[in-house]
């Protein structure tokens, strides 16, 4: 795997006087984690801004900065964002033993598409955006594709058990948690409610008579 690579600078400024830094487009971050002291860092806004989008938090990075000894393979632990604006204010970076397995959320990307959507108007429903998968950090793949080409009818479904996985990660849903199905369309639903309904009128009125006929008797 080629792992992006950023590089930080060590921080002088720390508490509340860390908001002259982000005036100064200087974002602080923290890196902890296996084998190594935490230490206080900043880096520049930009590039931070550009790679986030594409490590999230299940893609590696090394990370680089004066003092460290060796190779850091760290991912995205917390991201700290502005309430307002939205903003990223700070990072924590988890260093990890690239030997141990580790647990990371992976986006499932739906892909090709829906007869049951394409032809019968349904609605298509993903319940499950991420998977939560277990593999040695190298190893840690940067999405899950489902090919919805298989949901022919609202009867069809696709579960975490039906998803194609590499042979060195493991899926740690239940394989029977459903991920992406087709609803049918609303009117077809509101046309079924409501011969239900005429359908339940229908008994009370024949139970109605009934009572009507033996009082008669």
């Amino acid at each position: 795997m080629d792992v992006p690579t950023l590089k930080l600078d060590q921080r002088t400024l720390f508490g509340k006087k860390v908001r002259s830094l982000r005036r100064q487009g200087v974002i602080p971050v923290h890196v902890y984690g296996a084998g190594i002291e935490p230490a206080s860092l900043q880096v520049d806004d930009r590039t931070l801004n550009r790679i986030l989008p594409q490590v999230g938090s299940n893609i590696p990075i090394s990370v680089e900065y004066e003092g460290q000894e060796g190779e850091y393979i760290c991912f995205v632990r917390e991201i700290q964002r502005h309430p307002v604006t939205e903003t990223v204010i700070h990072v924590d970076f988890l260093r990890v033993d690239v030997t141990q397995t580790i647990a990371a959320e992976v986006p499932v990307i739906l892909v090709g598409a829906s007869p049951a959507v394409t032809q019968m108007a349904g609605t298509l429903l993903q319940n499950i955006q991420s998977l939560s998968i277990e593999a040695l950090p190298m190893n840690m793949p940067a999405e899950l594709t489902v090919d919805i080409s298989s949901l022919v009818d609202f009867d069809t479904t696709i579960a975490v058990g039906d998803v194609e996985t590499p042979g060195n990660v493991t899926v740690l849903n239940e394989p029977g948690d459903v991920i992406v199905r087709v609803a049918p369309p609303r009117l077809e639903v509101e046309l079924e409610d409501e011969e239900l309904e005429e359908g339940e009128e229908g008994e009370e009125l024949e139970d109605g008579e009934e009572a009507e006929d033996s009082e008669e008797e």
